[in-house]
């Protein structure tokens, strides 16, 4: 395998060696994230708050009127690339991600960018910048202010602020027993991210990993005017597992997952060959209690359903009957590989890896 450069932004600097992690998998454990939100406190008192901390859902809700509401959610991490220009699109592409996830339709960011700046020169930080406000663009909103600090790791992310109707939220929590799971797009992201910075990745499947983690999941406001959709989320830094068990037990049901999910160009080999991330252990370390595996399945296919995802697909909660209409007007938005990749039940809520 021929790596791809490992090219320095104008300060000559890579990116990624200013950060400790990188992308999704900068996330806290969910096991942590948990034990910190213990004790939190409620917000039931707002009746107005239709969606807040209690169901780790995507974004919060906030109803305006009878017929609007506010989605209001931020996502920032550190490189998972060392281009700038990328960085930036992958950073908005998944910030955004979180109000398509509620079914909302984004009406403006603002950035949040926290920069080494002895480290990096100007034209980095812009180009970082100027790449976020290519995708805002590209969804029809603009990044209209912002904060930024002297940072010792750069970081780069938005709040993201959209509308949906009070009616058409598309919560994680509202599953029903009998519902399939379609995943809008294949796994893998962290697998590749992680060979990119041991420099195994070949300019194809950085091809790979910058078309999925860039392409927005702008069907989910589309999914929310489809009465048969009942609960969405999007895959990201707790993988495929994880944001399916937060489904699973929000709605009180048992998720059966398939263990072969569709997976990006190049992944399999190179899971195979050992390539994964440290958050993708952290996240089965988390979870892995709540999940029965197959006997003798493979440490790597386990890695892969527990593989962070940047910029992840969503996680769709579909009534049976209308499963296929969905997957065909899912894959007519340019998500070629969109797929069932399990179904909910009746029964304790866990996972169950087929």
């Amino acid at each position: 395998m021929t790596a791809i450069p490992s090219e320095a932004s104008p300060s000559g600097v890579r990116l990624t060696s200013l950060a400790h992690g990188g992308g999704c998998g900068c996330k806290l454990a969910p096991a942590v994230l948990q034990s910190i939100l213990k004790g939190m406190p409620a917000t039931a008192a707002f009746s107005d708050l239709m969606v807040g901390t209690d169901t780790s859902d995507d974004a919060a809700v906030w109803r305006l009127n009878a017929d609007q509401a506010l989605v209001a959610t931020t996502d920032f991490f550190m490189p998972v690339v060392d281009d700038p220009f990328d960085f930036g699109r992958i950073a908005a592409t998944n910030a955004l991600s979180d109000v398509y996830a509620m079914g909302g339709t984004p009406i403006l960011a603002l950035a949040i960018v926290g920069m080494p700046i002895d480290k990096l020169a100007p034209e980095t930080i812009r180009a970082i910048l100027e790449g976020g406000a290519s995708v805002c663009a590209a969804a029809g909103i603009p990044v209209a202010g912002g904060h930024s600090i002297d940072s010792v790791e750069p970081i780069y992310g938005l709040v993201a602020l959209g509308l949906v109707h009070p009616q058409k939220v598309l919560a994680n929590r509202t599953a029903r027993a009998g519902d399939v799971l379609i995943l809008t797009k294949p796994l893998g992201v962290g697998v590749l991210s992680a060979a990119f910075k041991q420099e195994r990745l070949d300019g194809a499947g950085y091809a790979t990993l910058i078309a999925s983690t860039t392409q927005l999941n702008a069907v989910g406001r589309e999914l929310a005017d489809i009465a048969g959709v009942h609960a969405v989320t999007d895959v990201t830094g707790f993988g495929l597992l994880g944001h399916a068990l937060e489904m699973a037990r929000g709605a009180g049901l048992t998720a059966d997952i398939t263990s072969t999910p569709p997976l990006l160009a190049g992944v399999e080999a190179l899971a195979r060959a050992g390539v994964r991330t440290g958050a993708s252990t952290r996240n089965w370390a988390s979870y892995g209690d709540a999940v029965g595996l197959p006997d003798g399945m493979s440490g790597w296919r386990r890695d892969l359903l527990t593989d962070p995802q940047t910029s992840g697909g969503l996680l769709i909660a579909v009534a049976a009957g209308e499963a296929d209409a969905v997957l065909a007007l899912v894959r007519s938005r340019g998500f070629d590989r969109a797929a069932v990749v399990g179904r909910l039940s009746a029964g304790t809520p866990e996972i169950r890896v087929r």
